[in-house]
């Protein structure tokens, strides 16, 4: 049925968070990895070389990760649809009367949350979602895919990761330029970010820029520090 007035975005495909996050950590690790490298005075081959390891290695470890985490918290919803489906087939009617005072609460009356309990339960798929949604706040129809989520992050963590590289592949050998590309990619990916959930669009990217600034200052003191052996 279509909603009067307003729309909702889809939340539950885990396609979003993984995105962002990928684009996210690909930006901060490879800014960090430029800045480290350039600062150690390599050269610009062996900061590209450094840029598309980190590229390719940290791609692969976050779709991996995205993959594992989506893939073990699906099924651990689906071991709580397990127990559920048990408690209902051992103790229906202290499962139904359950789902009476979850009515209740949300503010129905003892007769009304009884008729719809009964006729809730008359269906045990329906029931055991709704026992899971009102107990754990999760809806066991609407898991998040561990494919999208990998592919996902795979693909946005290669796109911010590639950013601070750019002058560099165009033959450009400048910190400075690698610095400052990688800095409008946090700006433009923070602000996207925030205005999609609806935040002000310039604290989002301050705050990405920040955190990609702590991260970059770290890593280019400590690049700095060890510098690159007489004769490297």
């Amino acid at each position: 049925m279509e909603e009067v007035g307003h729309t909702h975005a889809n939340v539950a495909g885990g396609r979003l968070r993984a995105a962002t996050f990928g684009a996210m950590d690909g930006l901060v690790t490879n800014i960090s990895l430029v800045a480290g490298v350039g600062a150690s005075g390599a050269s610009g081959h062996t900061i590209v070389l450094s840029g598309v390891a980190g590229l390719v290695a940290g791609a692969f470890s976050m779709a991996l990760g995205e993959f594992a985490s989506v893939s073990t918290q699906n099924e651990q919803v689906d071991a709580e649809v397990a127990v559920e489906r048990r408690e209902m087939r051992k103790h229906p009617r202290e499962e139904l009367h359950e789902l009476v005072e979850a009515f209740i609460d949300m503010g129905m009356s003892e007769q009304t949350a009884t008729a719809a309990a009964a006729e809730i339960h008359q269906d045990t798929d329906k029931a055991v979602s709704l026992h899971l949604t009102q107990e754990l706040g999760v809806d066991p129809d609407e898991k998040p895919s561990p494919k999208v989520a990998a592919v996902s992050s795979f693909v946005m963590f290669s796109i911010g990761a590639v950013l601070p590289l750019i002058p560099y592949l165009l033959g450009f050998e400048s910190l400075t330029a690698g610095l400052l590309v990688g800095a409008a990619g946090l700006i433009l990916v923070g602000g996207l970010a925030a205005r999609i959930t609806g935040r002000p669009i310039w604290k989002g990217a301050l705050r990405q820029l920040l955190f990609g600034v702590i991260a970059a200052g770290a890593t280019y003191l400590v690049g700095f520090a060890i510098g690159v052996p007489a004769g490297g």
